[in-house]
């Protein structure tokens, strides 16, 4: 099964699927579990690990173990972010700051490992990268969200 972005959607989680319905609201965010970006960042991160990694490893790719890292990092970033934003906001805002410079430094694996590999899929790379600069982006929004209630609550 694939889903909007052409990637396979055997990766994700139940709670990450898509509804068949066009429109729906926000759920409620009850756990990181619930951020759109962690869901996007935890596929990528397993697509990276099923479909990526093991090919850079056979083309002997030099910065496989960064890569594999990053990947994970991000999700794990988003999750203590999460955690963080009530018992220590600035903390947490910094947190979910490394995991944007996670999403840019996945970019720049991306693209070298694209160049450098010679059995990498170009267009999965690229599609990879996009969906890093993309939730990169809804990143900052949360953060100007949780800059946005901090501000009032005090």
């Amino acid at each position: 099964m694939e889903n909007s972005t052409g990637l396979g959607n055997s990766y994700l989680p139940q709670y990450a699927k898509n509804s068949s319905a066009k429109y729906s609201p926000k759920r409620t965010v009850r756990s990181f579990r619930d951020l759109e970006v962690y869901q996007t960042m935890m596929e990528c991160s397993i697509i990276v690990a099923a479909e990526v990694l093991p090919i850079l490893k056979k083309d002997k790719y030099p910065l496989v173990e960064g890569m594999q890292n990053c990947s994970l990092a991000i999700p794990l970033l988003i999750a203590e972010a999460h955690s963080q934003r009530f018992s220590n906001f600035s903390k947490a805002v910094q947190t979910l700051e490394n995991a944007m410079q996670g999403c840019n430094k996945m970019i720049v694996y991306l693209e070298q490992g694209g160049a450098l590999a010679n059995n990498l899929d170009i267009k999965l790379a690229d599609e990879l990268s996009k969906r890093y600069l993309k939730t990169r982006g809804k990143m900052l929004r949360l953060e100007k969200s949780w800059q946005k209630f901090y501000k009032t609550d005090n």
